[in-house]
């Protein structure tokens, strides 16, 4: 079964991203690796530390260490925003194929400090366990916001990006440019798109010499996706659209059946609805020359 870092490099010669979806639940988890199947493409889960604590860090890296081992499919999983070394340690322990080191709330050179630690800590535990730094700011959470903060304030500058990674030595780097996680109540509604500093993310990968991940992807402009996959980004975070889905499908089952206590007769309309979200971002974010090279050629 291919790495995770033989799936990044592929992306990059194709010119591709690779989609990153959040899950909390088997629903969600069902969801993203079904459309992951019907479209053939190679896919990473992510679980942030919250989403950890809920459903259990053995619990969900076994879970898709079952669906890689059973389909010989390329699911990776990701310890998304992880912000002590203790959390990065377990999730390397527990099998998971990356983690997301987030420091970025933390002066620079803090920053760089620990991240350096924690790079070696966890090559020590695992040499093939991949490390994502993170520089700038991109907020927090999957929040539905009023209107949507500055994405101006706190973006990622090239020659810090360069520093950062000779300094630390991640093999991944998510930076700030232009990118913020949640969506806007006009966002949700269809009647605004989130847009990104493309010319800021050529500067980048070019500066930083490592795939580039995007945080935050919900609600940006379609357009803005290709431009950047073709600037450098590597990864691409989808999560709040994927709660709004789910949230939707599920008030929509709820109220059309509203007798029904069964939850895997009520969950399949949401798991149809999240696995559509997850499959047209797929198509998006890659191409034919990948799916013809997705999964089992480094079995």
């Amino acid at each position: 079964m291919q790495k995770l870092s033989d799936a990044l490099q592929r992306a990059q010669e194709q010119g591709v991203a690779i989609g990153h979806f959040n899950v909390s639940d088997l629903a969600l988890l069902k969801a993203v690796f079904t459309a992951a199947q019907e479209t053939n493409l190679p896919v990473i889960v992510g679980a942030s530390e919250g989403e950890r604590a809920f459903m259990g860090v053995s619990q969900i890296a076994d879970l898709v260490k079952s669906l890689r081992d059973e389909y010989d499919f390329p699911v990776f999983l990701n310890a998304d925003h992880t912000h002590s070394l203790a959390a990065a340690e377990a999730a390397a322990k527990a099998g998971f194929d990356s983690v997301v080191f987030d420091l970025s709330a933390k002066p620079f050179e803090e920053n760089v400090r620990q991240t350096r630690q924690a790079v070696c800590s966890l090559k020590g535990i695992n040499p093939s366990f991949l490390i994502e730094g993170e520089i700038g700011n991109i907020g927090t959470g999957s929040e539905i916001h009023d209107v949507m903060p500055d994405p101006s304030k706190g973006l990622t500058n090239p020659s810090e990006a360069r520093q950062f990674v000779d300094e630390t030595g991640v093999d991944i780097l998510a930076p700030a440019v232009g990118n913020l996680h949640g969506m806007s109540l006009s966002m949700v509604r269809g009647e605004s798109k989130q847009h990104l500093d493309i010319q800021r993310i050529a500067a980048i990968r070019k500066a930083a010499g490592v795939p580039l991940t995007l945080h935050g992807g919900s609600g940006t402009d379609d357009d803005d996706f290709r431009k950047a996959i073709t600037a450098g980004i590597t990864i691409i975070h989808i999560n709040t659209e994927l709660r709004v889905a789910w949230r939707r499908s599920l008030d929509d089952s709820l109220a059309g059946n509203p007798q029904e206590v069964v939850p895997y007769k009520i969950l399949p309309p949401v798991v149809a609805a999240v696995s559509g979200v997850v499959r047209s971002r797929l198509r998006l974010f890659t191409s034919p020359a990948l799916v013809t090279q997705g999964h089992g050629s480094n079995s």
